[in-house]
């Protein structure tokens, strides 16, 4: 066991007249044996690994006598630690703060495969502090690597509030209590596959398989996988005579579901980054959209060939000028046209099914007004580095949503079953029963929690 070098490091010998039971005292008003053998029960038992993420530091609290418990697991290429499960910590913590092997304390434990022991951690060498966790008020840190049968496969981190260094007889305890956590992921099968094969070939079907991501907006949702979709692109081209009509319609329609997100974006004051809505209000209320259409409409056009005209006509101006602002604005202004087309037009095939779980590489402002209206119940972004723009609307809509989910499109089909746990950054494609019934109970308990918290 590695220990900090400076003057607080843990005395090893246990405090005169005290025994091992006063060491491993519990902090959750059980008796020390009885935490202990509660967290064994626990963690001996099959369960979905949301409910392992969120209960097992808890109870590991209680057997440490710790103020927080963090759970980090190695992922990716194998280079890579995420927290996935806290107690104590901010409930936005899992999935985003995220560290190299070898990297700050936790990383470094890892990377040797030791634990290492400090009362203040911010005093230790290797400290590097994470913007997302008041690691301040926790000095005292232990980071015991959780070790599989191949190597490491994270860390468990123990922390408290005062400078009192964990003990050797803790972080002793600590590092045997870990075994069960990592058996219990290996039997809910977590990342090992992609771990060994990152980019090999998936083979669809009823298996289940977990994927990692970043949670953007946190809960969770089940439904099926559904991509998103466009108009499409061979559409009846004769004129209506309600053309004009409809696409008034859909023009008012449009402009009060940009003038909600504005406000919206004001309340969650995302501030600059929530810019770029105001051009799409921009680009409704321009009159040169409404004459270009219609006076193409007037000619005999259908809709979908006069907002064809107009898109392709600014792309064409910006191409000329060569301009990387005006080639921007085209685009978008290719994707209010196309919101509004199925606005004025309905097209059945331009939007999943309803309560699916939509999966796609980035978001834009056509799905926020096409897609959101078969009300999806959750979203997953296999970008890498999702663009501002698909964060922000995210943001907006306030649907479960995780991003960076590689992987996701190979191992997902059109009507799979997948549930989004995005207070861990997780999704599961074929969840088995007991996912899916940790699910329905936590959702139950919310609807019961509502209900009394309603005022009277």
């Amino acid at each position: 066991m590695t220990s900090s070098s400076d003057k607080t490091a843990p005395d090893r010998r246990p405090a005169e007249g005290a025994d091992t039971r006063s060491a491993l005292s519990g902090s959750d008003g059980l008796e020390p044996i009885d935490a202990v053998l509660d967290y064994l029960a626990f963690t001996g038992r099959p369960q979905p690994l949301s409910v392992l993420l969120d209960e097992a530091p808890r109870r590991l609290a209680a057997c440490a006598d710790a103020d927080v418990v963090s759970l980090y697991l190695l992922e990716g290429d194998g280079h890579e630690l995420v927290m996935r499960g806290t107690s104590g910590f901010p409930a936005g913590a899992p999935g985003r703060v995220r560290l190299a092997v070898g990297e700050g304390i936790t990383g470094r434990a890892v990377a040797t495969q030791r634990p290492i022991v400090t009362a203040r951690a911010s005093d230790h060498e290797g400290f590097q502090p994470s913007p997302e966790l008041p690691e301040e008020r926790y000095p005292a840190l232990a980071a015991v690597p959780l070790l599989g049968t191949h190597g490491p496969l994270g860390a468990v981190v123990v922390r408290r509030r005062t400078d009192r260094s964990f003990s050797e007889a803790e972080v002793c305890l600590v590092a045997a209590l870990t075994a069960p956590v990592a058996t219990a992921i290996r039997l809910a099968r977590m990342l090992d596959e992609l771990r060994d094969d990152p980019e090999g070939g998936a083979v669809r079907g009823t298996r289940k398989v977990t994927l990692p991501g970043v949670p953007v907006v946190r809960g969770r949702a089940l439904g099926a996988v559904a991509a998103l979709r466009r108009p499409s692109t061979t559409p009846a081209q004769q004129p209506n005579e309600g053309d004009e009509r409809r696409l008034e319609t859909a023009l008012h329609t449009t402009h009060r579901a940009l003038t909600d997100l504005v406000e919206r974006a004001q309340r969650l004051g995302l501030g600059e980054r929530a810019d770029f809505i105001h051009s799409y209000l921009l680009m409704v209320d321009d009159q040169q959209l409404r004459r270009g259409t219609k006076r193409s409409l007037a000619k005999g056009a259908s809709l979908t060939t006069a907002l064809g005209r107009v898109a392709r006509h600014a792309t064409a101006a910006a191409a000329k000028r060569d301009d990387e602002f005006l080639m921007t604005r085209a685009r978008d202004l290719e994707q209010l046209c196309d919101a509004l087309l199925v606005m004025a037009s309905p097209d059945p095939g331009a939007a999943p099914p309803s309560k699916s779980i939509v999966v796609a590489d980035q978001l834009s402002i056509y799905d926020v007004l096409v897609t959101v209206q078969t009300g999806p119940v959750g979203f997953v972004m296999t970008g890498r580095a999702p663009r501002t723009r698909s964060r922000v609307l995210l943001e907006l809509l306030g649907i479960p949503a995780i991003t960076s989910v590689a992987g996701a499109l190979r191992w997902t089909a059109p009507g799979d079953i997948a549930l989004v746990d995005a207070d861990h950054g997780l999704l599961t494609i074929n969840p088995s029963r007991a996912d899916i019934a940790a699910y329905r109970a936590e959702r139950r308990r919310e609807r019961v929690s509502l209900r009394g918290t309603a005022k009277p």
